[in-house]
């Protein structure tokens, strides 16, 4: 009887030792994760937190060697940038250039992605493809042209020439993002609508834009983040009274040296509102961008 029973027991034994193979391979394998994940951190975070410290530090710990990570923080670099003015201006002109351009894309995106979301007509596919291939036009291939347009139609050196350039990029984005949001409203809620009387403008701004509210915020947030962050154009089409905040912050590379300080610390006036931004509507961001994928 006990000779049945040991041998019995045998074959448990490989299994058992693959158990254990297997747990080890997945803390190995988890372990890696982590470290992938530390160091995708690591790399992402970093050029934040320079920026931060530097915009922070004096010009003697800026240059320390080797590097100081434990200072003394002071806010002079800020003061330095608010008492000479020219950056507060600059980003009250890129916070007007940046709503104005985002209100004014989702105003004329949302119907072209509606129609093309519901109705179908000559040409549909040609149009789709003609607003998604704006998306893919570099900006500095459009730079001069622009520049000779805003020239004769006498739009330099304004925010106007800004906001109007802008939309040739944010108007498709709004379009392309919003029109798979008006493809998820079933097309029943539109002929229980008409059925009860509502005309088609009535059906789409009841029914149809609150329904896509998610896919409209992600898009209106994009257009937002790209018309802050634009550099090129505004360096191209404006000057001092209405360059963006970007450009303004280049204008510490002089001839004579970089003022990190002044630069880093504008810099950061740049990067934190958006940061802010994003990590409050990071969920939305996410909801939004996942709705209509393949579940």
């Amino acid at each position: 009887m006990s000779t049945q029973t040991l041998g019995s027991a045998r074959p448990a034994l490989p299994a058992r030792t693959a158990a254990t193979t297997r747990a080890r391979r997945g803390g190995v394998g988890a372990l890696l994760q982590l470290l992938a994940l530390l160091l995708l951190i690591l790399f992402l975070v970093l050029p934040i937190y320079w920026m931060v410290a530097t915009s922070l530090k004096t010009t003697g710990q800026t240059f320390a060697i080797p590097p100081r990570f434990l200072f003394q923080p002071t806010l002079s670099h800020y003061r330095e940038i608010f008492s000479e003015g020219a950056v507060p201006r600059s980003l009250v002109n890129s916070l007007v250039v940046a709503l104005a351009s985002t209100v004014a894309a989702v105003v004329l995106g949302t119907p072209a992605a509606y129609a093309l979301a519901r109705f179908d007509f000559r040409g549909k596919a040609d149009l789709w493809f003609w607003f998604i291939s704006n998306r893919f036009i570099s900006p500095i291939v459009v730079a001069l042209p622009f520049f000779l347009l805003a020239r004769d139609l006498d739009l330099l050196n304004s925010r106007l020439v800004l906001v109007l350039v802008y939309l040739t990029f944010n108007v498709p984005l709004v379009v392309w993002l919003s029109t798979d949001q008006f493809r998820l409203v079933p097309r029943e809620v539109d002929d229980a609508a008409l059925v009860d009387g509502a005309g088609p403008w009535r059906t789409f701004f009841q029914i149809n834009l609150p329904l896509a509210t998610p896919g409209i915020a992600v898009a209106a947030i994009l257009c937002f983040v790209f018309s802050w962050n634009e550099f090129l154009f505004s360096l191209v089409l404006t000057r001092e009274q209405t360059r963006t905040a970007p450009v303004e912050a280049s204008n510490f590379m002089t001839d004579f040296g970089t003022r990190w300080g002044p630069m880093m610390a504008t810099g950061t006036l740049i990067v934190l509102p958006v940061l802010i931004f994003a990590a409050f509507a990071s969920r939305h961001l996410v909801r939004g961008l996942t709705m209509g994928a393949v579940k």
